[in-house]
Parts: structure tokens; sequence; C-alpha cells
């Protein structure tokens, strides 16, 4: 049993984590160490910006059924 243990300890650190290795930088600069934290960030700002335009869109055009029995579960 020990054995398959250390087998699932091998596989995630020597395989599945390995990419995570790659991309760890040895810099004493926390915003240069971060920086890919930084750009999935940017991503996710710029997604919820669109996202919210989009849905200031549809309510402006007035494409929405509010009524209370628009869905089933309300």
């Amino acid at each position: 049993m020990k054995d398959f243990f250390y087998a699932i300890q091998d596989l995630f650190v020597n395989v599945l984590f390995a990419p995570f290795d790659f991309l760890r930088l040895d810099v004493k600069n926390w915003f240069l160490a971060n920086t890919i934290s930084w750009i999935f960030m940017a991503i996710g700002f710029i997604a919820m910006v669109y996202w919210m335009l989009q849905l200031k869109k549809y309510n402006d055009n007035n494409e929405e059924d509010k009524s209370v029995s628009a869905h089933s579960y309300l």
C-alpha cells in the first residue's frame, strides 16, 4: 500500500506539476514573479467588462422577458 501512495505522489510532483516548476521564477520582484497571475486577472477583467456591456445592450433593447412567469422555477 505504501508503494501505491508513493506512486501517486510521484505522478503529481514529477509529472502533473512539472509545468508549474518551469513557470516559477526565482526573482525578488513581486510584480515580475506574478506576471502570469496579472495576465489572467487582466483577461478576466476584460471578459467581465465585455459581459456587462453585452448585458446592458440586451437590457436597453428590452429583449429579456422580465415577467414573473418567464421562468418555470419562479
